[in-house]
């Protein structure tokens, strides 16, 4: 019970940063300046391309050793490695979603004189949202099995305290990781049936 706190904490602040960058990411790569496209694509591959794990102890202890940038706590070094990793993995969703909308809707758009802005927002992003929904649920419970990693630089979150309880008798190791289990999937719980409620809103039709 001791780490539910610290793997709340840091599910929900991925899940906030995560999608955020999911967006921007998805929309730079949308963007006809070729720089920010090129970076974004830079940052999209790199971060679906290398590990996790290497990420958050790159952000933890390589940037502060080598560069001297510190991100100032484990928390945010955990939580800024999830949500750059699978915001680089849902921006491309963000992308193939928006680019999925038929052609017609960008030409009658376009024949009412909206301005590019009006179009996204009116009548493109709505549409592609609800096609987004399936997928973003599912990466919601992808966040929170990958909180388990931040134990490893040190955050007292469920796994870690488990680990402490192994440690103090090994006998108990079995029952240990049983009732983390047990925690990780009741947190779960409510995850699924979000997915479950955005797939049937999908289905529907409606974004919202």
């Amino acid at each position: 019970m001791k780490g539910v706190e610290i793997t709340l904490k840091v599910l929900f602040a991925s899940i906030l940063l995560g999608y955020s960058m999911a967006f921007i990411a998805g929309f730079c790569r949308l963007s006809n300046n070729i720089i920010l496209r090129s970076f974004t694509g830079f940052y999209v591959e790199v971060f679906r391309g290398t590990s996790l794990i290497v990420q958050l102890f790159w952000l933890y202890y390589a940037l502060p050793m080598l560069f001297g940038w510190d991100i100032g706590s484990n928390f945010w070094a955990g939580v800024l490695a999830i949500s750059l990793n699978y915001g680089a993995y849902m921006s491309e969703i963000v992308r193939g979603s928006i680019q999925s909308v038929a052609k017609g809707q960008y030409e009658a758009s376009t024949a009412l004189n909206m301005s590019r802005f009006q179009r996204m927002r009116l009548i493109i992003l709505p549409q592609a949202v609800r096609m987004m929904l399936p997928e973003f649920g599912n990466y919601l419970i992808l966040m929170l099995k990958s909180t388990s990693l931040v134990s490893l630089i040190g955050m007292a979150d469920i796994l870690y305290q488990g680990d402490l309880l192994k440690d103090a008798n090994l006998s108990l190791a079995p029952t240990v990781y049983f009732l983390v289990l047990v925690f990780y999937f009741i947190i779960a719980l409510p995850l699924i049936w979000l997915t479950k409620k955005m797939e049937g809103m999908s289905k529907k039709g409606v974004a919202s």
